[in-house]
């Protein structure tokens, strides 16, 4: 009984100091409470490891940056975006940011750790992607990492997993008990957290894009194109992301709002 009372106060204790933001709202008012168990440099080091052993075997198998000509081409976008994570936090410019494209069919791209991007080739090749398109793209990457959203997961995934600790004490048939956490910290944490990650990544991706002079409308446009390239959907009840069709309504909604930022950043009245 001490051991449940123990872990039953941990998660009390929890619950009432893990929670923070890690940015500024910018003009699209990202201004959620995060619920934070791991620190900064914990998720940040993971992203970092990741990035770095994907570059290592890329490299190894000749696979990292197959056409110069796009790499460059990302590196001077990314040079655009770059000093407009300063609307979000203070101390992202100066991050050690990197862009590399790795040769994959996978249509997927990322920003990990402190501002590790990675294309993948499938995204720039299947989707014919235009250069406003990837700056929507990259955006969006920069944004999950600008709000800390693995760091994030991690913590709900910590928290999850003292639950299913609890769970264990206070049942007499364990493994019933643990099925039934992890079904709930499923559905009750994990996918919602996730769907309004996205979101915030969308909404902060199309200012940041808009402040560095991209077309905020090839956003809507790239995922009109995205929702085009096949495959049944998974239904958004049950998905870690939103449908295209919610993705792209939301966008919608906060396209004025980066428009007069498009329009100040080109100097068009």
């Amino acid at each position: 009984m001490r051991k449940i009372a123990w872990l039953l106060l941990a998660v009390l204790s929890f619950l009432f100091t893990g929670c923070t933001t890690t940015t500024k709202g910018g003009a699209v008012g990202i201004n959620r409470s995060q619920f934070m168990l791991v620190s900064s440099e914990q998720a940040f080091d993971g992203g970092n490891s990741f990035y770095l052993q994907e570059v290592k075997n890329a490299d190894k198998n000749r696979t990292l940056n197959p056409d110069k000509k796009q790499t460059q081409r990302l590196r001077a976008i990314a040079a655009r975006l770059i000093p407009h994570t300063k609307t979000f936090r203070e101390d992202a410019p100066s991050w050690p940011w990197e862009v590399n494209i790795m040769k994959s069919d996978d249509i997927n791209a990322y920003c990990a750790g402190k501002g590790k991007i990675m294309f993948y080739t499938g995204i720039l090749e299947k989707v014919a992607i235009t250069d406003d398109e990837i700056a929507a793209v990259m955006g969006h990457e920069i944004s999950h990492a600008l709000r800390e959203h693995s760091r994030e997961r991690m913590s709900q995934a910590y928290a999850q997993n003292l639950g299913l600790s609890i769970a264990g004490a206070v049942s007499k048939n364990n493994g019933a008990a643990v099925t039934a956490a992890a079904l709930a910290g499923q559905l009750a944490i994990t996918l919602p957290y996730s769907r309004e990650h996205e979101r915030e990544a969308d909404r902060m991706g199309l200012e940041l894009m808009a402040r560095a002079g991209y077309d905020p409308s090839a956003a809507v446009k790239l995922w009109e194109k995205m929702a085009k390239t096949g495959g049944s959907k998974t239904p958004e009840f049950l998905s870690t992301h939103p449908s295209s069709q919610s993705r792209i309504a939301d966008m919608r909604a906060y396209l004025p709002i980066a428009m007069e930022l498009y329009k100040e950043a080109k100097g068009i009245r």
